[in-house]
This record gives C-alpha cells, structure tokens and sequence, in this order.
C-alpha cells in the first residue's frame, strides 16, 4: 500500500515487516477516516501535514499486538530448563534482573515469572520482570492481569490450573504469580530503561518492525545493559543486525544470543 510506504518510514518503521500484517493495520486507517469524515487515505495524508499531533495517532494504530502465555514453547522451555537457572547462579544474592521490551498486555513477562516458578534454581533466587511498553491502554490491561480462554491455550494445563482463578468467562491471574512483574511506559526509539540486565527479552518488535539504522541503535543499547554473559531474545524468525555486536548465538532456533 502505497500510503503505508509513504509513512512507515517517517516513524523510523519498514514496510518489510507490515507486509503478512498490513490488513491489520489497514482496518485500523480506515476506522480512522470514518472517524475523521475524511474520503481517502490522499485526504488522511493532507491531515497529517496539517494537524502534526496526528503522527503520534497513527504511530499507534500501526503497532502490531499478537501475543499470548507461552507462544513459542521450545524459546520458553530452554529459558527454564537452561538459560534461567544458569543466569541465577551467576546472579546469586541480587537475583535475577529480566527486562520484557514491547510486553504489549504482559503475557510475555508474566509468562517469564511463570517459567521462573517451575525452573530449577538455587534455593533463595529471585527474579524481578520489568515490563515495558509504549501503549498505555495495553499497560492497564497488563496490570489487570485479566485474560480471555484464547490466551492461555498454550499454557501447561497444569500451570493453568495453579496460576489461574476464573472470573466469569475470563481467567485471572494469581497475585503471587504477578508479584515479581513491574509495568513501566517506555517507547524503545526514544529511550530504555537503565538497566542493567540478566535478560532481556525484545521478540517481534525491534527486528521485525524497526528501519535498519534504528535497529542498530536499539541493539547497542541494550547490549550496553546486558550483564556479562547475560542474554537477549528474539523472535524465532528474527535475525540480528550484522556486524560485530558482541553477542553470540546460545539457542539459534529459540532466537537466544548471549554477551560475550
């Protein structure tokens, strides 16, 4: 779509990444023009050049949102039965610091404290989750921690039956499963967290979505925050930016690299 080629890249965006998802968005544009009584998207465009505040409103209805509690299973399983337990004893007293980068409604982060329970670490480990995300009705539902049967249908039934109360059609999850999570507004192309970081987890946002250069940018921040033999996931589809970004491959097929 020719409009979307035209704005993507004003919000440092690639169309590359919105091509299996454009319907999406394109859905998204045209409850906008009813919105605005506006014919077309060549008049949506001239309502950009006027009203700028309009970009930030667009830059919304282009973020993608597909997730769920423990999509991609083998990236999960490997994070427990390998990757937490390692970062825990080289964490020791202070724990385990995790660091969920576009956690959109938190089945992500909350997922990662779920996993937590179940792994093998030393006695007296901790972890702590910060969440992060741009869109701040995505947050408020995060913080509800309140979820509809689709979203769990990954989950070990198991899991689902310890962590989950159900409230009418929907399922709740325990305040003891969410207590190590922390919900935070950050939007990745202007700023990251401080850090620094045992984990973070960045899957099918930064590079699958993100212009090239503003790839790079992000990479080398969190690089920066990643502790010493700490690890950075991706999408299973993603690949990494080349170059020498000083981490290597832990679990290629679970998207897994680590610092050197």
């Amino acid at each position: 779509m020719r409009f979307l080629q035209w704005a993507l890249p004003r919000l440092r965006l690639r169309w590359s990444g919105y091509r299996k998802v454009r319907g999406q968005v394109c859905k998204r544009l045209a409850r906008r023009l009813r919105e605005l009584e506006l014919a077309d998207l060549a008049a949506y465009e001239a309502f950009l050049s006027r009203h700028p505040d309009e970009w930030q409103r667009l830059d919304g209805l282009c973020r993608i949102t597909i997730s769920r509690f423990y999509r991609d299973r083998g990236v999960f399983d490997f994070l427990g039965a390998a990757v937490l337990p390692e970062l825990a004893r080289a964490g020791g007293e202070r724990g385990v610091r995790c660091w969920s980068a576009g956690c959109a409604s938190g089945e992500e982060p909350y997922t990662l404290a779920l996993v937590w329970r179940h792994a093998v670490v030393p006695r007296g480990a901790s972890i702590s989750v910060l969440a992060t995300d741009s869109d701040d009705h995505l947050l408020a539902r995060a913080n509800e921690g309140i979820y509809e049967d689709s979203s769990l249908k990954d989950l070990p039934a198991d899991w689902r039956r310890e962590s989950f109360e159900q409230v009418d059609a929907r399922f709740r999850l325990r305040d003891s499963e969410r207590e190590p999570v922390r919900f935070a507004r950050c939007d990745v192309r202007e700023e990251l967290p401080q850090g620094p970081f045992d984990l973070i987890v960045c899957r099918n946002l930064v590079f699958t979505y993100f212009e090239d250069a503003l790839q790079r940018e992000v990479l080398s921040g969190m690089t920066d925050r990643l502790v010493k033999g700490g690890a950075l996931v991706i999408g299973v589809h993603e690949t990494l930016p080349e170059g020498d970004i000083g981490l290597h491959v832990w679990n290629e097929r679970a998207g897994i690299h680590r610092r050197a």
